[in-house]
């Protein structure tokens, strides 16, 4: 049986009620995103709360986290009380699209590690088609809906499969996003990116900060710069 939780150096997450597990997109995407000067952040798509609560140590930001699973938001509760954040994120049983936070409150950053599988078969188990596939929350839809959230001067994070890379940019454009920084993140040496993290800004960049992370050296052998990355969340780094 799997461990039904994941022990991080600050807090714990269990995963037994979700559909999707702790894994290393979140991981990536909530050591990655920039968290400087933010003050309100959005995760949309919470799950577990993992990468709400990886911001929450990273900053003194508060954060709105939402998803449509009734469990996952439950789950994600629990992993926050129990957490030293519990005063500064809030989760939310709504999508995107009907989401309304307080009069006046635009998110400098907001987060998503979204559903990704367009064309693949659904597996049987409901709950985790639901959190794989992009039927719940098609990329169009994340896009248009966050702009309309997104402070002036604030960046939209997102982890995709690398092959959704050019379909996701023109996407943003037609939403006035532009890519401001990506990073191509491969498994091993020598192979082709697997995934790519990307914040979007509602400002034009002329030339995007761009960089590339490999994960393992080999099985099980991080990279130094994945270490660098996540060694403020792995337990053995």
């Amino acid at each position: 049986m799997a461990n039904p939780y994941f022990q991080f150096k600050s807090f714990t997450v269990w995963h037994d009620k979700c559909a999707m597990k702790v894994g290393t997109d979140g991981v990536l995407l909530g050591a990655w995103a920039k968290t400087e000067s933010c003050q309100r952040i959005l995760d949309v798509g919470t799950g577990t709360g993992l990468i709400a609560l990886m911001l929450a140590q990273r900053g003194t930001a508060i954060l709105d986290a939402i998803d449509i699973d009734s469990d996952a938001c439950s789950q994600a509760r629990e992993n926050i009380a129990k957490s030293p954040f519990a005063n500064r994120i809030q989760v939310y049983r709504t999508p995107l699209s009907e989401y309304t936070p307080d009069e006046g409150i635009n998110y400098d950053l907001i987060v998503s590690n979204p559903p990704y599988f367009i064309d693949s078969l659904k597996c049987p188990d409901t709950k985790r088609s639901l959190a794989r596939h992009t039927d719940t929350l098609p990329l169009p839809d994340l896009l248009r809906d966050s702009r309309k959230l997104l402070a002036p001067e604030g960046n939209i994070a997102l982890i995709l499969p690398f092959e959704q890379r050019e379909s996701l940019i023109d996407l943003a454009r037609e939403e006035s996003l532009f890519p401001s920084r990506e990073t191509h993140v491969s498994p091993v040496p020598d192979a082709s990116p697997k995934r790519l993290l990307i914040e979007l800004s509602a400002k034009p960049v002329a030339e995007p900060e761009l960089s590339y992370l490999t994960l393992e050296i080999e099985r099980h052998r991080y990279t130094d710069e994945f270490t660098a990355l996540a060694k403020d969340f792995y337990l053995k780094m």
